[in-house]
């Protein structure tokens, strides 16, 4: 993401509109967009500074309030998927999507771990056989 404008370019862009020059006209001096101007402008009037806003940050986990529910839940019934989670939840009252769901699981570290006998295909030579290979192997 950019940076925002300097605070010297602000703060004469704003010196500007409230010394009577239109916001058209300052932003064609200063080499800024229109809009720029105008919002500028505008949060001088509202705040009484040109100031940018704060960037970035991190939103809450909408299941922030959930999180000991959650543990709980995965504690009695470690197969339980995320789709049967998501409509306990609904039933519960609470609106969360699929992703929302898969991200405060994520962040708790709370996962389903498949066992061997379910792992993906590949060569043989890089994974130890399922234990049901196993003891047809012997039995020959």
């Amino acid at each position: 993401m950019p940076r925002p404008y300097s605070m010297d370019l602000r703060e004469r862009v704003a010196a500007a509109v409230a010394g009577g020059m239109s916001c058209h006209a300052a932003a064609a001096q200063f080499v800024i967009s229109v809009s720029t101007a105008i919002r500028w402008a505008k949060r001088v009037r509202e705040t009484g500074s040109p100031a940018a806003m704060p960037m970035g940050g991190r939103r809450p986990f909408v299941l922030a309030s959930e999180a000991e529910w959650l543990t709980a839940r995965f504690t009695e019934n470690p197969d339980i998927t995320l789709r049967e989670l998501l409509a306990e939840l609904r039933d519960r009252g609470i609106e969360v999507s699929y992703y929302g769901l898969w991200n405060m699981t994520d962040h708790l570290g709370l996962s389903f771990k498949k066992k061997p006998a379910r792992q993906r295909t590949g060569p043989a030579n890089h994974r130890p056989p399922p234990p049901a290979m196993e003891a047809a192997a012997r039995e020959r």
